[in-house]
């Protein structure tokens, strides 16, 4: 795989578009040392209808409210940085492709003060090739609950995607990798089920859907379009409350969402297989085509790539075409 930093293409830097080898940052940038920042991760998806950014305004948004909650005021509005964002993919000539809006101190000093800092933002966007295996897609992730407790409400900002709260999951994901699972559940600091390491939960029921209530863990926008599908498109009643892990243990069906992720069935936990009970698929086997999470899946793909669910699209709000 070719290292990001050497490849050809186009990174926006506070409103100039840089050659991509030549876009970066000094050594003491205040982020790089202390995580003070935000980001996210958006989408973009090739369609009949050309390509589409996918819910580029809720994105470009919860990075501004992020950036305000840390503090760090930013001097391009929502409408500019949308605009950004479409031309990264024109001039890097991409169609399906992640893009990584980026919030930063610069490096005029250091210190826990974060003082007379310049604020930059940072647009760029590659083809993310195939980010999970078409096997975990259809057969599903093997997760670990961690000992690594997702943050407390009052230890940091929960709604902000920043950059340093990233350590925490990177920390609980590569004990569960190195433990031989694919993923790890985290869990609250009252011990409820949280998230992944990087996407959020569901758990099937007795035909309602469940996921936890956005307290320690990230407001997710694939978390709130699979909401939205579930109940408009599939009539699916969705809860969203507190979650102890032996339910998943004992759901019918449960995967994982995320931007990059999207829609990922999880079918073991700490050893348990999920939906393990009499008539259930054995390990190992792809899940069921007429599943709810197979359902899910098959609509999330749909709505993302423009393609009409049921009568008009209203979902099409949802995209921005490049």
């Amino acid at each position: 795989m070719t290292p990001l930093y050497d490849r050809d293409g186009w990174i926006w830097l506070d409103g100039e578009w840089l050659p991509w080898r030549e876009a970066q940052t000094h050594l003491l940038t205040h982020t790089l040392h202390y995580g003070m920042g935000c980001f996210e991760g958006v989408r973009a998806y090739a369609g009949a209808k050309g390509t589409h950014l996918f819910r580029v305004a809720e994105h470009t948004r919860r990075l501004l409210d992020s950036a305000h909650a840390l503090d760090m005021p930013v001097g391009f509005d929502e409408s500019t940085l949308i605009e950004v964002q479409r031309q990264c993919l024109v001039r890097n000539e991409l169609s399906n492709a992640y893009l990584k809006p980026t919030i930063f101190f610069g490096a005029e000093g250091l210190g826990l003060r974060a003082k007379g800092l310049s604020v930059h933002v940072m647009v760029a966007a590659w083809d993310l090739g195939e980010y999970i295996s078409t096997e975990a897609t259809r057969i599903g992730l093997r997760a670990l609950t961690s000992s690594w407790a997702r943050h407390h409400v009052n230890i940091s900002l929960c709604r902000a995607k920043t950059n340093g709260h990233y350590v925490n999951s990177i920390l609980a994901l590569n004990t569960a990798i190195k433990a031989g699972y694919d993923e790890t559940i985290m869990l609250d600091p009252e011990g409820y089920v949280a998230e992944a390491s990087a996407a959020n939960v569901f758990l099937l029921r007795d035909g309602v859907l469940h996921t936890p209530e956005v307290t320690s863990c990230l407001q997710g926008i694939t978390r709130d379009s699979v909401i939205h599908l579930a109940r408009e498109v599939l009539g699916i009643e969705v809860r969203e409350r507190r979650i102890t892990r032996d339910e998943l243990y004992t759901a019918d069906e449960a995967f994982v969402t995320g931007t990059a992720a999207e829609i990922l069935p999880l079918r073991e936990l700490d050893g348990r297989h999920i939906g393990g009970r009499s008539g259930a698929p054995a390990p190992g086997d792809a899940i069921a085509e007429d599943s709810v999470t197979a359902r899910l899946q098959r609509l999330y793909r749909q709505v993302t790539r423009g393609e009409s669910v049921v009568g008009p699209n209203e979902y099409a709000k949802w995209l921005t075409p490049v």
